[in-house]
Parts: C-alpha cells; structure tokens; sequence
C-alpha cells in the first residue's frame, strides 16, 4: 500500500480507530479491573478532628495503608498502567519483579509459567505484559485489620507528644456495587498533660556547673506540653555538650539521663525531675584528653607503615614511603596531645583530610584504652590513609538553557594530577566549550551560531602560599587553602566576538562549619572586543538612530560629512549648538542616540581590571540545628589602583570615555560593595517560604567614568526579576528612552527582592508561587535620569510574579517558572501598573537547572 492510499484509508477509518482507542483505554482506566470479588480498592483516608487539629500533617504518616497515588492530585496513572496488563499473567510477573535483575531471563519465566500451570507460555517473552507491571503500581486492596493497627499507632503518637487521653476511632465506608472503600478515623485529643514546674538532679557538680551554664537552652520548659520528643531532644543536647566539654564516657549507654513525671496529683499538671545518674555515686565522670595523634600513610589496608615514622609537633607520621612529606600529614590535624577531648576536633580532622583530595580513609580509631587500664582516660587517635590515584581523568556534557544562548550544550574534559609538589598540591587543567543559538535578524532561522572555547587551569594548595610560617595566627583548624588560577576564553556570535584572559591568587579559610572568608589578590582580567565595527548589525534599531542623527548633523555641519562613525560621534555629541538647533523630536533622537553611545562604549571596551577583593561568608543551608537557615555572602572589591601608578595618558577609543592605559590597553578602576542575604522559613509540611535581597553598588573613580561591562549590573532572568528576559529592557530606573536602546543596558546600583513559597507536591515535583521586584540606577545622572535617590527609588522598582515547578531528577533540579509584569516603571507615567495588559498565555518562560537561591 502506498503511502498516499494509506493516508487516505487513515482518513476514512480515523474515527473508528480513535473510537476503538478510546474504549481500550477507558477500558484500562478502570480502576477497580483487577480487584477481586468480595474486595475493596482503598480509595481515601479521610480524618475528622474533633476538639483541635494538631499535627494534622503528620498523622497520616501513621497510617499503614495509603491509596494508590494520584498524578497531579487527579488520576491514579501508575494503577491504570499496572491495570493494561492481562490479569492471568499477574501471578507469574508479580513473583517474576520479586527476583533480582541479573535473574529475570527467558528461562526463569518459563520455569514461572510451568509453576502456575501455563506451560504453552513456555518461550514467550510477556515484554508488554512486563513493561505494565514494572511502571505501574498494583491496586491497594483494603485490609480492614490494618486500620485498626492505624488508629492504634495514632493513638501512641498523640500519647508521646502529651496527649495521654487521646482516642482514635475507626471505621469503613464500603461500596459493594463499585468495589471501593474509604477508612475513616476520628480523632479526639482531650485536654493534653503540661509541665508543671521542671526540676533537675545532678549530684556530680562539675556536670550541674556545666549543664547549668546553658540551662537556657534547654529544649524542656516548664509549662509546655509533656512533649516525648522534646524530652529525647534534651538529652541528646546534654550528652552532645557534655561530650564536648571532654566527658567522653557521658551517656555512652544512653541510660544515664532520665525523666520522672509525677502523676499522683494530677494527669494533667505533674512536676517534672530531670535526673542524671551513673550506675554508681562513687565513680565521678572524668575529663578525657587527647593522648597519641598517629597518622598511617599507607599504599593498602594491610600495609605495615613502619618505613618511615616521625614524631612532628606531638603527632606521630608513619609513612610507607616519601611520596608525602611529613609536614603535608600534618596540616589536617586540629587535635593536640594533652588538649581536653572535643569530637568536633576529631570529626574536623577528619574533614581536613577527605579536603586535600588526595586520600580516603581507610580506617578511624579514638578511643581510650580500657583494657590494659580500666580507668585510662587518655584518647588515642589514629587514622590510616590510603591515597586516590596520580592522576584522574572525567569527562562531561551539560545541557543548558538560556535566554540569551537558548538551547544549548557544554562539552568539556578535565585532568587533575595530585601531590604535585610531595605536599598535597593538585593540579587541575580543563578545555571547555559551549555551543547554542542567540536569535539573528540576518538568518532567524540559524542553529548553533554561537559559542565559547576557555581553557583553565588551577593549582591547589593545602595551606596559605605566603613566604612566612602562618600555622601561628592562622591554625590547622581553620583549613587554609591557597589557589592560583589562570585560563583563556574564546566566545564568538553573530556580532562582536570577546577574547577573556583571567589570572588570580585567592586564600579560603573556614572558621567554622557556617563561617568562611576568601580573599582574591592580583585578581586579574583581561576583556578583548574584536569586531566592534558589528556593533550597529547587531543592534539595528540604534544603526537606525545613528543614521537619523548623523543625517541632521551632515545638513548642520556639511564639513561632517566625510568623518568616521568614532570621530563624527565624538563631535556631533559635544556641539552644543547643534543640539540648541534640534526641534523636540530631534533632541529626542540626541538623547536616545547619546545613551546608545555611552552603552556602545561599555559593551565594546578593552579593559583590563587588576583587583583585590573579599568575601565573608556566613552560610547555615544544610547545617545541623538550622531548621530555618540564613545565608550572607557580602564582597568587597577595590580595582585599579596598583596599575595605576604605571599607566600612560594615552586615550581609550571610546567616543564619551578616555583612559589611561598599560600597553595601550585601558585599565579600570573602581570600588563595588554586594550583599546577597537570604532567609529561609521551613514548615512541617516541608513547604519552604524564602526572602532574598541583593544589593550591589559599584564606584567608578580616578581612570573609570563608568563600571566595565564584566563588573556592571544588568536586569531579568531565570534567577533575578523573573518577569523580564535578561538584559530585556528593565530599567535604568524609569528611564523613557526607547526601549531597544534600554536592551544590554547597564549600570553602577542594584537593588533586587525576592520571595518564593515553595510546596511539595511529592518526592519528585515541588510547586512554587514567587513574586521579584528590582531595577539598577547609577551613582550619578547620566542623562536619562537614572541617578538612585532615595525618595524615589520604591516608585522606580520593576514588580513580576508568578509560578512554577521544580522537578528533582537524579541528583539535579530541573525548574520551570512562568512570570508576568506587574508594575513596568519605563512605561508613561500612569500606565506603570500592567495588570489590564497580562496574557495569561503569554507569560515570561523560565528555564534553568538549580534553584534560583
């Protein structure tokens, strides 16, 4: 049949077919398909509250059995899959997913089909049959026994957070006819029991003295409920605080620490007594301190390392071989021989050496010698090393999306050498590129039209590369690192392509696990423009406006004429009276063209920035004890300065902008101050709600009039104001100037807000509600007024909003947000609030890899 004649027959039995398609999927939508005569599918749990509604969220957590899940909260997909099957085969394939994979073969299901008496299956595959099964879900047939097992683990929940007389009924409505049911449980909390006065017995003073100085804060509170699960708080908080005070046998049973609540009186107020207690009064809990420190470098487990042993600042190195020197073992340690015991210490050595990147550790000891003297209270601690190989060698390809790249793709390889230098040093070198497509006017139409090429390469070191011993005001136990960078890129699109050379020397110290600094000298980069003279093909509308003005300019000034586009511009913008000349749509076109100018000079400029720059860091995202984590990272940059003293007054090319330079190539200098502060507030239902601010002030001085284009602050995108398109036409402040001269502009000040709700809908998809407000100013008129000031600045912020998914893939975040403006400050006066104008199919579209913060 020729493919004409079978699109025909297609067309004259369409509707057939799609009716017959239809009725095999409503057929396999069927969720009651494969539940048994005198059976219930489980379809709801539903819950009734009666005198209050505590823990609402985590009291279906107690229930045995739960429905088949819904996609979407609407339909049971993975039942209806399971249900396409064919039921006489479900025995077989049910035992068949019981088996490994290594397993599951032709012979093994023939064996299952003799086994349940199907022996013509015998060389058939089932593949449809096993494709249902393994994606879908089998019906939740209700067992009755169970829902009683439920109400009874509810009751023993609500007992252990203080509700002692709670009670939980149960029940079932069935339907027969359909083959559905619906467990209910009715929960009754009663009057909960409160701590009536919190009382403590600690007969050892030097614990009481210990527990005493952090008595606030204690997790039990007098008049709180009799919560179980606070009570399991607090003595973990007590064995953890005493074990850091150097008690290392404290709690070690975990019988040491018990409450009494006295119920004589009342069930409803009972005194509480805390008491901490050992198995006899005359064995005092003792301090322990840190005995040998000994670190055993070793090529395998079984390896002896006495080849090399040396005692270097009260640790003892054994090493197999020289491959490491002494020295380079010891940095990691935090411990000192005869310092009070503090597992912190020990666990943050322990990091230190999984941080050089150079060994895993084979094994970990610290513990006191019980056998050879029962009342030893010296810890000895050993740890043995075994190191990663010489060399590793990964490769990698990442897919992104942007809104200026679009779709697109990153190869890249990277090779590190370890313990370069015999003291833990790595090298790292890596080639890159990236390949996508950036909308051309010229050829819309275009694949692949853009991309980059770096080239980078690090070297690590495991302390601060200072020409001075640092050990002594900069200990072990902040991890000193040192890292000297140096990389090229090559990035090439449809207009001006840039050369990047990059070089720095930064120093990283860890003062705790919430606490970092990183200071970067000689932090130096290079910025090269080629083909600046494609400035104007690619951003027509302003070849346009340069076109329009220099016509009126030739008809003022005819001497003109001949002039280059640098040179002509240079004069037209300082002739003050040909601007007196221009009627009100002519200073229009100066203005606009004025701004094209100065934008023109920053996206194409050469610069080179030589800078000194700091970062404090206070980060909580992950750490024990945070439920609701703060985030501040805060940098300060001074640029310029040192290249200064040997710069010439040679003149940039730049129309509005001259520099002195090194080697003809223009040097910046600037100061700039960013804080990005963020606050999360988790929920029990995991639900998250996130405020962010950033704030970023740039100071061109001395050589710059304005910030380089790589330092400056730009508008829009997947993690900023999400309702605008990077570099899409928000802002400077409420500048009218035309907005295809206000796209890729950029300026000196930026403030940014942030908030996101987010909700799980499973372990897999999270919701998200948002809504960005922000914009970018300069630190002084330039023209359009875009200078900050403060009693303007809130009428000038852009608003967005919107929603979004995250789907949680593996190991990444795949997000997708859809944002609509809200309130546009470059619209007229008046016409700023954008509700009327919203196309609820038309939003901004975000997509990204990662949350925004």
């Amino acid at each position: 049949m020729s493919s004409k004649h079978f699109f025909k027959y297609f067309q004259k039995y369409h509707i057939f077919l799609s009716f017959a398609i239809l009725v095999w999927f409503l057929y396999a939508c069927n969720s009651t398909k494969k539940v048994p005569n005198g059976e219930y599918l489980l379809t709801k749990n539903n819950f009734e509250y009666v005198d209050r509604k505590d823990f609402d969220e985590e009291i279906p957590n107690f229930v045995s059995q739960k429905p088949n899940k819904k996609d979407l909260y609407l339909f049971p997909t993975r039942l209806w899959i399971y249900n396409m099957a064919n039921a006489k085969y479900d025995s077989i394939l049910n035992e068949y997913q019981t088996f490994p994979r290594q397993m599951r073969n032709q012979k093994l299901r023939d064996s299952l089909y003799v086994k349940y008496n199907h022996p013509e299956l015998k060389g058939n595959s089932l593949f449809w049959n096993r494709v249902w099964h393994s994606l879908g879900k089998p019906p939740i047939i209700l067992e009755q026994g169970k829902t009683e097992t439920s109400a009874n683990s509810i009751k023993k929940f609500l007992v252990y957070k203080g509700f002692w007389d709670a009670h939980v009924d149960f029940s079932h409505k069935l339907d027969s006819a359909a083959k559905k049911a619906q467990a209910n449980y009715k929960i009754t909390y009663k009057d909960p029991t409160y701590i009536n006065g919190y009382y403590y017995n600690i007969p050892y003073e030097n614990i009481r003295n210990i527990y005493e100085q952090k008595i606030t804060e204690s997790k039990v509170k007098s008049g709180a409920i009799l919560d179980q699960e606070k009570l399991e708080d607090e003595v973990k908080r007590i064995t953890e605080l005493m074990q850091e005070k150097g008690y290392y046998s404290f709690n070690r049973d975990g019988g040491e620490i018990y409450f009494t609540a006295d119920t004589l009186q009342s069930r409803k107020q009972v005194p509480l007594t805390m008491d901490i207690l050992k198995d006899t009064l005359k064995t005092p809990y003792k301090q322990y301190t840190i005995g040998n420190v000994e670190i055993q470098y070793l090529e395998k487990l079984t390896d002896t390392a006495n080849v090399d042993v040396k005692e270097y600042e009260n640790a003892i190195i054994k090493r197999i071989d020289d491959q490491y020197k002494v020295k380079a073992l010891w940095r990691p340690i935090t411990l000192k021989k005869g310092e009070i015991y503090n597992q912190k210490n020990l666990d943050l050595t322990k990091r230190n050496f999984l941080a050089l990147n150079n060994f895993s550790i084979a094994s970990y000891k610290a513990s006191p010698d019980k056998y050879s003297n029962p009342n030893d209270t010296i810890i000895n601690v050993k740890y043995k090393l075994i190191p990663l190989p010489k060399y590793n060698f990964k490769t990698a390809l990442d897919l992104h999306y942007s809104q200026i790249l679009n779709l697109g793709f990153s190869p890249s390889a990277e090779l590190t050498a370890r313990n370069i230098f015999g003291g833990a040093e790595n090298f790292t070198g890596s080639v890159s590129g990236t390949f996508g497509t950036v909308f051309d006017e010229k050829n819309p139409n275009a694949l692949f039209n853009a991309s980059e090429y770096s080239l980078q390469f690090g070297l690590n070191f495991p302390r601060l590369l200072l020409p001075f011993n640092t050990e002594k005001f900069v200990p072990n136990k902040y991890s000193p690192v040192s890292t000297v960078n140096l990389g090229a890129s090559v990035q090439n699109n449809i207009g001006m392509d840039r050369i990047n050379v990059n070089a720095g020397l930064n120093y990283f110290i860890t003062v705790n696990e919430v606490i970092s600094h990183r200071l970067s000298v000689f932090n130096t980069q290079f910025s090269f423009t080629r083909n600046k003279d494609k400035y104007y093909d690619l951003f027509k509308t302003e070849g346009d406006i340069k076109d329009g003005i220099f016509n009126l300019y030739d008809i003022y000034n005819p001497g003109a004429i001949n002039l280059d586009t640098e040179a002509k511009s240079r004069l037209l913008l300082n002739d003050t009276g040909f601007a007196n000349s221009l009627s009100p749509t002519g200073l229009d076109l100066l203005l606009n063209f004025r701004q094209s100018t100065i934008k023109k000079d920053r996206l194409t400029q050469d610069v080179l920035i030589n800078s000194l720059a700091y970062n404090y860091i206070y980060n909580e995202i992950g750490k024990k004890g945070y439920q609701n984590p703060f985030f501040l990272d805060a940098k300060v940059e001074l640029a310029g300065n040192l290249l200064s003293i040997f710069s010439k007054n040679n003149t940039d090319s730049g129309v509005l902008t001259n520099s002195k330079t090194i080697f003809g190539i223009p040097i910046s200098q600037f100061v700039k101050f960013d804080i990005d502060a963020r606050k999360y507030f988790t929920f029990k239902n995991k639900s998250q709600f996130i405020v962010r601010q950033f704030i970023g002030v740039g100071i061109p001085y001395g050589n710059s009039s304005n910030m380089p284009f790589i330092r400056s602050y730009f508008n829009g995108g997947s993690n900023d104001i999400r309702a605008w398109i990077a570099f899409g036409g928000l802002g400077p402040a409420d500048t009218q100037i035309d907005q295809k001269v206000r796209a890729y502009m950029m300026d000196n000040v930026k403030l940014t807000t942030n908030i996101e709700y987010r909700y799980p809908f499973n372990e897999m998809f999270e919701g998200a509600v948002f809504a960005d407000a922000g914009n970018i100013w300069s630190t002084k008129d330039s023209g359009i007024g875009d200078e900050f000031k403060f009693n303007k600045f809130i009428s000038q912020m852009g608003l967005g909003s919107g929603f979004g998914l995250r789907m949680h893939v593996a190991y990444i975040t795949v997000r997708i947000d859809l944002a609509y403006k809200l309130h546009d400050p470059n619209q007229p006066k008046g016409e700023r609030w954008v509700f009327d104008k919203i196309k609820p199919f038309k939003p901004t579209f975000n997509f990204s890899i990662g949350y925004p913060f």
